[in-house]
């Protein structure tokens, strides 16, 4: 894939998440590996949903600009970096602070529990990485250490993380994942969801074959 493709991919796929409420403002980042060790990531103080070619800039894996040029990449650039290092079949990784799963971010409660069954077939569970201070090099170990057995996770005070071997798989990974969040939240409301057995669950998992 060339690099005016991938670019175009990142702002149709941002634009697409501004539309749906998951990426508001300047928040969040979006990342697509190139070859073995680099990405094209957004740049710092971009927004997603607004993005332009010139807020998409080709990182190495040391966190250097290979551009050259005035635009910085994103401050979450080390995060994107661990997590391609630790699983090279990833491609993507969008990072977001959507409403639901965020909400579940900021209370600090994992979305661990085998509810409803497409996302325990998807996810497995959805756990919760410390908090530490954004952009730093714990953030990005404490994130990433979740991708050797999952491709989402939960950053505590924080948002949320997906990654995937191609955008559009895991950008309909961050939409089940935030309605996930949603409906996890509503059976709060209606007194508490009824959990998949642990065979149910398992059965599901052997799904994955």
């Amino acid at each position: 894939m060339q690099r005016k493709e991938m670019e175009s991919l990142l702002i149709e796929y941002g634009k697409l998440m501004g539309k749906k409420n998951f990426t508001t403002g300047t928040s969040g980042n979006m990342s697509i590996r190139v070859g073995e060790d680099k990405m094209l990531i957004t740049a710092s103080g971009s927004a997603n949903g607004y993005l332009e070619k010139d807020e998409i800039v080709l990182t190495d894996f040391d966190g250097n600009s290979v551009d050259g040029g005035v635009k910085k990449p994103s401050s979450e650039k080390l995060m994107h970096i661990a997590i391609y290092k630790k699983r090279p079949d990833l491609k993507v990784i969008l990072h977001v602070h959507s409403p639901y799963l965020s909400s579940f971010a900021a209370a600090g409660i994992p979305l661990d529990e085998p509810i409803m069954a497409e996302n325990t077939f998807y996810f497995g569970k959805i756990l919760m990485a410390d908090y530490a201070l954004p952009s730093t090099t714990e953030l990005a170990e404490n994130t990433a250490k979740f991708f050797d057995k999952y491709n989402a996770v939960l950053m505590a005070n924080h948002g949320f993380v997906v990654a995937s071997d191609n955008i559009k798989d895991a950008y309909l990974k961050l939409e089940l994942a935030e309605s996930y969040a949603q409906i996890v939240l509503n059976t709060y409301l209606l007194g508490g969801a009824h959990k998949l057995t642990k065979e149910q669950e398992n059965a599901i998992l052997a799904l994955r074959g």
